[in-house]
């Protein structure tokens, strides 16, 4: 998920050395020499996530970050502290400014590139979020909440760690705010109680005996009940690379022994607050959705929130200079089906295809019906060739899962889907990129069925490109 980073360094080579890592893995990398530069060209740039040096001259990294979290626009901007300090003072002095993480010069390659893919997908998840709100308030149907400071305590918080002196040290440094604390010795046992419990913050440590720590954090975001989980590692000095592979799976964060108090409780403050931040915005959404903007029968989004959300992303993926697909999808042969076992097994039938969607697509994308058999699915920040990748997997998925009719026989559905790309221009409204995929839906139609279809970008010079298809 490559993105665009900005890197503030008043010392040439060590921007030079960055930008070189940073693009190196494809990242688009913008630079800035000062604290003030680096405000102006977050005011214009838009960047996804901020390397900042500490000691600089004008403004130090403190207050340039002290200033970007303050700013209503931007406090959501990942920014990462990158310095020559080791104390463990001045890491809890950025993260009580701000900071989302503290790297220590030199840095560590797999660190960096694991630290900023961990803050681009939290970022890109929170985007989503957030302008989820904005479209519902737009609809009228709330008013957005600004970031404010909120409670963080009374936090529930597992401990995993059979280490009984670091368990002790750590639920001790714990004991504040009304926290309640509780610890297991095992893996195991902590993914059964983190699934029955649901605590704001699970706390585990990378060493753990008879369990592979990482192998549990992947069951971790595997599975449903633990899926939006923040969690905190706890490694040892030596262990970079296993704590930046923690961060590729999902890890929220990881802090090094032996553990300071004081970075301990500043970095748990900053997870339960992201949480809870989280959360709200998920709460406001769902009130927000009243039967106005979902379909009744499949609990989807229906054809005016879409359309509204659609413009608003085409306007904030323009901005932000990404890509941005859309997949149609028919349910081919559907009036057979009416026809054949009732209107009732119909209904059953467009469940059945809504649930092996969402369980087929990320959080971030949004899945919608336009009404009859139509789906429509937006895929932000994805190019047309991924897109086309994943229609023909749905595809394939849909026609490998046959569902149950009432008299227990099996029934086979294939869709077909058309797949199209925001284009460049500004004035590429909603209408017409529902049209082009329209058009490749009908062409995937045309073409036989139970197949992809995908219609390129327009070019400024002439009409659309077809693009070719897949299918059996």
């Amino acid at each position: 998920m490559p993105g665009r980073v900005l890197v503030v360094d008043d010392v040439l080579p060590n921007v030079k050395l960055l930008e070189a890592k940073l693009s190196s893995e494809y990242f688009e990398v913008l630079t800035a020499s000062n604290g003030p530069e680096a405000l102006e060209v977050i005011e214009r740039e838009n960047p996804d996530i901020v390397l900042l040096d500490v000691m600089m001259p004008v403004m130090d990294g403190f207050e340039v970050c002290r200033r970007i979290k303050a700013d209503p626009r931007t406090t959501h901007l990942p920014v990462v502290m990158v310095t020559a300090l080791s104390d463990v003072a001045d890491r809890v002095r950025g993260i009580e400014a701000g900071a989302d993480d503290f790297l220590t010069k030199p840095v560590i390659d797999s660190a960096l590139f694991a630290r900023v893919r961990s803050l681009l997908r939290l970022k890109m998840m929170m985007d989503e979020w957030r302008l989820r709100e904005q479209t519902s308030s737009q609809l009228g149907m709330m008013t957005p909440r600004a970031m404010t400071e909120l409670d963080v305590t009374s936090a529930r918080l597992l401990v995993i760690e059979d280490n009984t002196i670091d368990a002790v040290n750590m639920i001790e440094s714990l004991a504040v705010d009304n926290d309640e604390v509780s610890r297991v010795e095992s893996g195991r046992i902590g993914f059964e109680v983190a699934s029955r419990d649901d605590p704001d913050l699970v706390i585990c440590s990378l060493n753990l005996e008879d369990d592979d720590a990482l192998r549990l954090l992947s069951q971790f975001r595997a599975h449903e009940a633990t899926r939006h989980l923040p969690i905190l590692m706890v490694g040892e000095e030596d262990q970079t690379d296993k704590l930046a592979k923690a961060l590729d799976l999902g890890a929220n964060d990881y802090l090094m022994k032996p553990v300071d108090r004081n970075e301990l409780l500043a970095r748990v403050r900053t997870q339960i607050r992201r949480r809870r931040f989280q959360e709200l915005l998920r709460e406001n959404y769902e009130q927000s959705l009243s039967l106005a903007l979902t379909d009744s029968l499949t609990g989807l989004y229906n054809r005016r929130y879409l359309l509204s959300h659609l413009k608003r992303l085409m306007q904030d993926t323009a901005h932000r200079q990404k890509p941005l697909s859309v997949l149609m999808l028919d349910v081919d042969h559907f009036k057979q089906v009416n026809d054949t076992y009732g209107h009732a097994v119909g209904d059953i039938a467009l469940q059945h295809i809504t649930e092996v969607m969402r369980t087929n697509v990320r959080n971030v994308d949004t899945v919608a019906r336009l009404g009859g058999e139509e789906f429509v699915i937006v895929m932000p920040d994805t190019h047309e060739e991924f897109a086309v990748r994943i229609a023909d997997r749905l595809r394939q998925r849909i026609a490998d899962t046959p569902m149950a009719l009432p008299d227990g026989r099996a029934l086979s559905l294939t869709v077909s889907i058309g797949c199209a790309m925001r284009g460049g221009p500004d004035d590429d409204s909603p209408e017409d990129l529902m049209q082009r995929s329209d058009k490749a839906l009908y062409r995937a139609k045309a073409g036989g069925r139970n197949r992809v279809e995908h219609i390129s970008a327009p070019d400024p010079d002439g009409p659309a490109a077809l693009g070719g298809a897949s299918g059996p």
